[in-house]
């Protein structure tokens, strides 16, 4: 019998005393990115470009050393308002996996980030479609990033 990869839809918002732009810039551009998403994991980066079409890794290393994560291809880019990326496979040990029982948990998953301009400020809405599985892990994990993410671009 097949199993099925049973997705959860995951919302969350925030209120960043910040416009568009700078909210953008520092939760894309890499610099800044290695910094927030540490509440991931420690290490966190990615490689590749934002452009639409484009094909994005984003990993950090396991206790050993080795490089973890997911690869994606940015669907939708509109600067300062909205980017959706669909994630295509896992990174194991370095390199991507398009086979393993893992992986097909993970097909169709996608993230999509929205930046509303509410006056000099932005609210960030990220809606995630993640396997089932891993809901709860991501619902603790987001909260102290975009947490993190505020925090530096209110600096």
């Amino acid at each position: 019998m097949k199993s099925q990869n049973i997705m959860e839809k995951i919302k969350f918002s925030i209120i960043i005393e910040a416009n568009n732009q700078k909210v953008w810039h520092t939760m894309l551009d890499p610099e800044s990115y290695n910094k927030w998403t540490q509440k991931f994991q420690e290490g966190s980066r990615y490689e590749g470009s934002w452009d639409k079409g484009s094909e994005i890794r984003f990993f950090a290393p396991d206790r050993n050393g080795k490089l973890q994560g997911m690869f994606s291809i940015v669907q939708e880019n509109i600067r300062y308002k909205f980017v959706s990326i669909l994630h295509r496979g896992l990174i194991v040990d370095g390199i991507n996996d398009t086979s393993s029982d893992e992986y097909k948990k993970w097909l169709n998953s996608n993230e999509n980030y929205t930046f509303n301009k509410i006056d000099d400020k932005t609210e960030l809405v990220i809606e995630l479609n993640v396997p089932k599985e891993y809901a709860k892990m991501i619902e603790e994990m987001w909260p102290a990033a975009l947490k993190s993410l505020k925090s530096l671009c209110e600096q």
